[in-house]
């Protein structure tokens, strides 16, 4: 294979419009281009987390999920083009259950936090809820593979169990909310 980026700079989209995968040009601010580019950020959030130095079957299984992303956001890029299928979200609900059947009941809602990776992961959560609602705009408007936005939902989900799983990290605990929380004496906010 050849190289792919012979110049990082064409200067084609000064204008406001960037290339799909198809050879066609679209409005840098289009849906399309918004949710391939979320995916991105989704890619690059969960690259932070396995850099925190996780637990190496963690950072194995989250390599495999950031190169499923990489075939999404192509997928996104290319219009009529499919890679992700049942297959791929099958694999996220086998990881998602096999990290969750340890972990106790949840009694209260869970605060982003407890430890770096776990705050980091719960970022990358929320930006794949972001990527989420984008492909659902995106499938009301353009026809996109319906497996896209079922992937991203599991995803998500299990991004919230990783995030449970490294908050116990090193001994810590995840960061409950507390309904009860009364605002400290003296404020008057």
């Amino acid at each position: 294979m050849g190289h792919r980026l012979s110049k990082i700079y064409t200067r084609t989209g000064d204008s406001g419009t960037t290339g799909l995968g198809d050879g066609s040009r679209i409005e840098k601010d289009s849906l399309r281009v918004e949710a391939y580019g979320t995916i991105d950020e989704l890619n690059s959030q969960i690259g932070l987390v396995i850099a925190f130095g996780i637990d190496d079957a963690i950072a194995h299984q989250l390599l495999d999920i950031q190169h499923d992303l990489f075939d999404l956001g192509s997928e996104l890029c290319v219009p009529g083009y499919s890679a992700i299928n049942d297959t791929n979200i099958d694999t996220l609900e086998k990881i998602l259950d096999d990290h969750n059947a340890d972990l106790p009941a949840l009694k209260e809602f869970i605060l982003p936090g407890g430890n770096l990776a776990a705050a980091t992961c719960h970022v990358a959560r929320t930006v794949c809820r972001r990527a989420e609602r984008i492909a659902v705009s995106l499938a009301r408007e353009e026809n996109i593979n319906p497996p896209v936005v079922k992937y991203l939902n599991r995803l998500s989900d299990l991004l919230f169990v990783l995030c449970r799983v490294l908050a116990r990290q090193d001994g810590q605990n995840e960061v409950l909310w507390d309904k009860n929380r009364r605002q400290p004496q003296g404020t008057n906010e």
